[in-house]
């Protein structure tokens, strides 16, 4: 298998058991890594239906566009 390497933010409690697994314990995990996210990116479509499917959820409990920017602005 081809492969490349990238760069993934985790925090750092999951770095730092990365890092101390065993080295075939990393390739492991590499490999399922790999999967998942092949996984998550070609669904793309179900992710924008659960999305709106949440959006859909918060506009019927009477979230509206201004108490969501109000929240935003709060951060």
């Amino acid at each position: 298998m081809n492969t490349k390497v990238i760069t993934i933010r985790v925090d750092a409690e999951t770095a730092r058991m990365y890092e101390s697994a065993s080295e075939s314990d990393r390739q492991k995990l590499d490999l399922l890594l790999n999967l998942k996210l092949r996984d998550a990116m070609n669904k793309k479509p179900a992710l924008e239906e659960i999305m709106n499917n949440i959006s859909d959820k918060a506009i019927a409990r009477g979230l509206t566009p201004e108490i969501l920017e109000s929240i935003l602005s709060e951060s």
